[in-house]
């Protein structure tokens, strides 16, 4: 790796473009430093290394092929379209021009005639685990993920230790709905290739979708046997454990990834959960706010402490700690409402507010954001905005415990005709409902009467 970075070539080129010198290089090393460029995706430096070249080399086919591939890479279609057709009868032999050409298709979204023109490839008789590989995906680009399967396993056959082909072969079987084929061909690889890591993962993740942890464990503690600084892993067989509901066993395989991690917060945050699903509240304060010491600003274990605050009743910390979190994550609307929640049950209803205006502004389609946000209006004697807001609620929401709602803000404010309108509404909607709202606004007993004998 460090050599291919310290490309000698390169740094001739590059020495040459700096200084405005005039350097020769053959053919196959303008080659050389455009696919250099071309693999570190410095798309810019490969079309001035080929542009170099071809003054060069004007009549090169190879650079032209390199300047076709550099041409689709900066989406020029319409140069490369007419690259294409000038290189034709001239390379058709050629399995790079072919690739490009492929690209071509694929990218103006042709999956089929791309696939032509991989077929061509492989009759070439090179590159075919690359364009086996290419096939495949254009049939998943197809929706065809019969055919894309067998193009997957033949570019296993070119290389058996591919793993994009693996993982994609086992992605087919599961689009397929064709499980049992799925882990007969996983294991009959693993037979093969016992140190595979990816095929051990794979194995782990079939058995865990498939909710047999047990099976999926055994297959993630291989994968930890070759590889033991695979941290994903260790995260991936704690959740197995807590699927089982084995919170303890969990906890012991995070503490685990903790001696491998740079930044734990998260993992302390995981542990943190574990403890709360183990009814240990204290255990899992602690893990919380190890996390917040990991990382300051780390919401989610703000609004967890917030939550076991609250089980055990200290509600004034509870709501600190929500706060806290709301403030870092203002655009979480669970956490909008839970904060609101919190300000409602301390008797903060001003306070909560802010965080019910923001919700029916960001979740109109709600009812019941709107239901709350005019009841605490209600509740703090703010009826004429009550009013303004269900006014506008009921414009989406024709619902009955709105205009119950509305008649009883008209009422308050002694504008009896639109009270009784809206009880009106409110009665044609849900009579059954009357005997709640009854409890709750007491102005609607006087009125119920006077607005059934209007309506007879």
């Amino acid at each position: 790796m460090e050599e291919f970075f310290e490309n000698e070539l390169v740094e001739k080129f590059e020495a040459m473009v700096e200084n405005n010198d005039e350097f020769y290089f053959e053919t196959e090393e303008y080659e050389e430093i455009i696919i250099y460029y071309l693999e570190m995706g410095d798309i810019s430096f490969a079309d001035m290394a080929t542009k170099y070249g071809l003054k060069i080399h004007p009549n090169s086919l190879d650079l032209k092929v390199k300047q076709f591939e550099v041409l689709l890479e900066l989406e020029k279609y319409p140069e490369a379209k007419e690259l294409m057709t000038e290189l034709k009868e001239s390379c058709m032999d050629n399995t790079d021009f072919l690739v490009c050409c492929a690209k071509y298709y694929s990218n103006l979204g042709n999956p089929r005639r791309s696939i032509e023109y991989c077929e061509k490839g492989l009759e070439l008789e090179e590159e075919e685990n690359f364009l086996h590989n290419f096939i495949a995906d254009e049939f998943v680009n197809l929706e065809d993920p019969f055919k894309a399967l067998k193009h997957y396993k033949l570019a296993l056959n070119f290389d058996p230790q591919d793993e994009y082909s693996l993982e994609n072969v086992m992605s087919c079987y599961n689009q397929l709905k064709r499980s049992d084929e799925a882990i007969e061909f996983l294991n009959g690889y693993l037979d093969k290739f016992a140190f595979s890591e990816t095929a051990w993962y794979e194995y782990g993740q079939f058995y865990f979708n498939r909710k047999n942890y047990e099976e999926a464990i055994k297959g993630f503690d291989y994968l930890l046997a070759i590889n033991p600084q695979s941290v994903g892993v260790y995260a991936n067989k704690a959740a197995c454990f807590e699927a089982m509901g084995e919170w303890l066993k969990a906890i012991s395989v995070y503490e685990e990834m903790l001696a491998l991690e740079y930044t734990k917060s998260f993992t302390f945050y995981k542990i943190g959960l574990c403890y709360k699903e183990n009814k240990q509240p204290v255990l899992a304060l602690n893990y919380f706010q190890k996390s917040l010491r990991d990382d300051p600003q780390f919401y989610l274990s703000m609004m967890e402490q917030s939550y076991v605050y609250e089980e055990m009743g200290a509600m004034k910390e509870a709501l600190h700690f929500a706060k806290e979190a709301v403030s870092l994550n203002e655009s979480n609307l669970d956490y909008q409402k839970r904060l609101a929640f919190l300000y409602i049950e301390g008797g903060k209803f001003e306070e909560s507010l802010v965080c019910l205006k923001r919700l029916v502004d960001f979740e109109p389609g709600r009812f019941y954001n709107w239901y709350a946000y005019s009841e605490v209006l209600m509740l703090i004697g703010e009826f004429e905005e009550a009013v303004n807001v269900l006014v506008e609620a009921t414009k989406s929401h024709h619902r009955a415990e709105l205009f119950y709602q509305l008649s009883n803000c008209y009422f308050q404010l002694n504008s009896q005709k639109k009270g009784r309108e809206a009880l009106a509404t409110a009665l044609n909607l849900d009579p059954h409902l009357l005997e709640d709202m009854q409890q709750k606004y007491p102005f609607l007993k006087e009125e119920v009467d006077k607005v059934k004998t209007k309506k007879k």
